[in-house]
């Protein structure tokens, strides 16, 4: 049970750290961490562990904090605000790859000791690359639109949970879908690949049902910084 109770600690670090940095830095603070959670997010998820039981890998909590950032966007500042840190994180995400591809190509000096810890973190391969830049984009992109349509069907404050699990869920379910396909589909078999898929997802959702008080208190705060 240790790696669930540290996980469900995680989740609450990692989600008010969210309402902190809105709290203090107000719009502008929602869209660094849209690309610190991106950048972050690819670090943690090399690492495996067990979960309820299941093989997972980390990174689930912050990636998962994207969406609630965009939903948060979304339900203070609009669509567009909301769509703009969709582009950012995907901005991030390119430059963190190209940058440190060409970092790696450096040829190490005889005393180097990085060069393997930063080849096994950074040295992607391209359909791992292309699954996480694609459905990120196709994720964050579809998350913003079901918040706004769902906002017009259910618009009253107490129904904003219907709105942050309804585009949230969604989005992820593509996310995972999008992103196993590319990455594993026809890499391992296919009764593999479901297992993968089903893990995932449900621990992506489990994230989602997490993050839905702290949309809440988003709401509720009033920023020290207004731009």
């Amino acid at each position: 049970m240790f790696n669930e109770i540290l996980g469900l600690f995680s989740a609450i670090v990692t989600f008010s750290l969210v309402l902190l940095i809105y709290r203090f830095f107000g719009r502008s603070g929602l869209f660094v961490w849209i690309g610190f959670s991106t950048v972050v997010a690819n670090l943690q998820v090399v690492k495996t562990v067990e979960l309820l039981s299941m093989t997972a890998t980390l990174g689930n909590v912050m990636y998962g904090t994207a969406f609630l950032v965009t939903d948060i966007l979304s339900e203070k500042y609009g669509k567009k605000e909301a769509q703009k840190a969709v582009w950012l994180g995907f901005f991030t995400l390119i430059s963190l790859t190209v940058v440190m591809q060409i970092a790696l190509s450096f040829k190490p000096h005889s005393s180097d000791f990085a060069q393997p810890a930063l080849e096994t973190i950074f040295g992607l391969l391209p359909r791992i690359a292309l699954g996480s830049l694609l459905a990120f984009f196709i994720s964050q992109s579809l998350d913003v639109y079901l918040f706004h349509w769902l906002k017009k069907k259910f618009p009253r404050d107490s129904q904003l949970w219907i709105r942050n699990n309804g585009s949230t869920m969604i989005s992820q379910l593509v996310d995972t879908l999008v992103f196993t396909s590319i990455a594993f589909l026809g890499v391992f078999p296919l009764h593999d690949w479901i297992q993968i898929f089903m893990t995932t997802y449900v621990l992506k959702w489990i994230v989602a049902m997490l993050d839905t008080p702290f949309v809440y208190f988003a709401k509720k705060i009033s920023p020290k910084y207004t731009e």
